[in-house]
């Protein structure tokens, strides 16, 4: 699903008004009806219900949301937050209308002692007082009232996206709705979809109300949600005559003293999604306790340092089996920052342009680390290449502080991944995908319970355990980031968020992949 600006939104509006002739009164009726129906699905019991309304588009969305549930035998008050007479075009006609019919209409501002007696006989409040159009921060005494709502505890479903947030970044405009649930028009809105905007939004739905496709593909929107439609799309088939060697070989660089659970969960994970053939390549001294500890994954045991992380040496056996058995690698989960397992790093990704190693890798942990050492290496990585960093490797790799990176995630990764030609994982809340040519995905899955140790060793593994199977590397990484937080999801269903870990999400891979297919 195609996520858009601010600007994205209002052009698509405007073309299809303007270029299509559907007009702006019609669509606004369109999505009053949309909302009417989501509120009556989720507050059934909901009766007395007051419409909050400003005076532009989205209070013109709020007075035909009164006018319909009015017609419905709700009772409806529509208290309004701007004055009357400042109301113009389609809100403007449908505010005379509410007059007409009737309606209960407050004028609020200016009546501080009233809002909550007014407000708290109500059942539900619909937000309809800010949408897209909202420039620079909301004042007074319309901020005020926000503050009161906010303070209530009626509930709060916002129409488009909750007053007083921003559209594109998902901060707040000074202050802000905090909805329980929000109903988006058209298309999700990038707000909608990062912090703190997912949060302030509470539970998202998006209505179709009918702009055209062609005039929505006429945008060139570059960023995408992620959704369970896409995911089962995206799924490799199983053909009955198929066999090990039909889902392809993931080759896993891994592992060193006192870090072989890494190893274990990402080797594992690639066979869990659904790769034929796995191998881990580890220090020598650690294949007894692997070899028991994983008996479905063949493992290379390997030169080592001192310190028990792979050798600079290992390179050209890895090599030579990589090309051999034309293998994607996963390098990095618990390799250690050791020089010499650095240096073999280093290696392996000059060793990826020349093609020697088929192409397809995704590197992780403390492989990126080892990058960030001479960010020059990226030069030798490619679009086949995934690279997987959390905030603080991201961090590392551009020399940017954390608290700028995170302040615009889509813009981070979109820059990154066009800029050094490489398919990036931006892991967080939410994960983004980018792709090389500036394509962004905004994973819909995962919860906080997730934040614990080793769950990013099990994406490596499922990132290239879906490689493996023929996926392009932009494919299979944003595939594998839904499935592995639809498999977070499962788990907490069942254990709840406290005390989930990795071996729980990978456990429950393929039930994630099952729920996709049927």
């Amino acid at each position: 699903m195609k996520v858009v600006t601010a600007a994205e939104m209002r052009q698509i509006d405007q073309d299809t008004i303007e270029g299509i002739g559907i007009p702006g009164i019609v669509l606004m009726e369109t999505a009053g009806s949309a909302i009417v129906r989501a509120i009556e699905q989720h507050y059934p019991t909901a009766q007395r219900i007051g419409i909050l309304v400003g005076k532009g588009n989205n209070g013109g969305d709020g007075l035909v949301i009164a006018r319909q549930l009015a017609h419905t035998g709700h009772d409806v008050h529509i208290f309004l937050v701007s004055p009357a007479d400042s109301f113009t075009g389609e809100a403007a006609i449908n505010l005379q209308i509410a007059k007409n019919l009737g309606l209960r209409i407050e004028a609020i501002l200016g009546e501080k002692e009233a809002w909550k007696r007014w407000m708290t006989n109500c059942e539900l409040l619909v937000d309809a007082i800010f949408g897209t159009g909202l420039r620079g921060a909301v004042r007074d005494p319309i901020a005020t009232f926000i503050d009161a709502i906010n303070n209530l505890s009626t509930p709060i479903l916002s129409v488009d996206l909750p007053s007083g947030l921003d559209a594109d970044s998902g901060n707040p405009l000074g202050i802000c709705v905090r909805a329980d649930r929000t109903v988006t028009i058209g298309l999700p809105k990038r707000g909608l979809l990062v912090h703190p905007g997912a949060e302030l939004a509470g539970k998202l739905e998006v209505v179709d109300i009918g702009f055209p496709v062609q005039v929505i593909n006429a945008q060139d929107i570059k960023v995408h949600w992620t959704t369970a439609a896409h995911a089962s799309e995206w799924i490799p088939q199983r053909p009955p005559t198929s066999h090990k060697g039909s889902y392809g070989r993931v080759l896993v660089v891994a592992g060193s003293t006192g870090m072989t659970g890494a190893a274990a969960l990402a080797s594992e994970a690639a066979l869990r999604v659904g790769a034929g053939l796995v191998t881990l390549a580890i220090p020598k001294s650690l294949n007894p306790i692997l070899e028991g500890l994983l008996p479905e994954v063949m493992t290379l045991p390997l030169p080592e340092t001192d310190a028990g992380s792979l050798s600079v040496s290992a390179a050209s056996t890895l090599l030579e089996f990589a090309e051999r058995t034309k293998s994607v690698l996963a390098i990095g989960p618990g390799i250690s920052q050791h020089p010499g397992t650095v240096a073999l790093v280093h290696q392996l990704a000059r060793e990826n342009q020349e093609h020697k190693l088929g192409g397809q890798m995704v590197i992780d942990a403390d492989g990126l680390n080892a990058i960030a050492q001479i960010p020059e290496i990226m030069s030798f990585l490619d679009r086949e290449t995934v690279l997987t960093p959390h905030p603080g490797e991201m961090s590392r790799l551009t020399n940017t502080p954390v608290s700028t990176l995170e302040a615009d995630r889509i813009r981070t990764a979109q820059t990154f991944a066009s800029e050094q030609g490489v398919t990036l994982v931006f892991k967080g809340a939410p994960t983004v995908i980018s792709e090389s040519n500036g394509d962004v995905w905004i994973n819909s899955t995962g919860n906080p319970g997730m934040g614990t140790g080793g769950m990013g060793d099990v994406l490596t593994g499922v990132i290239a355990g879906l490689m493996a199977q023929g996926l392009s590397s932009e494919r299979a990484a944003t595939l594998a980031v839904y499935i592995h937080g639809l498999a977070g999801d499962i788990v907490s269903e069942r254990l709840g968020m406290h005390g989930l870990i990795a071996s729980d999400v990978l456990k429950a891979v393929p039930e994630a992949i099952s729920s996709l297919t049927q």
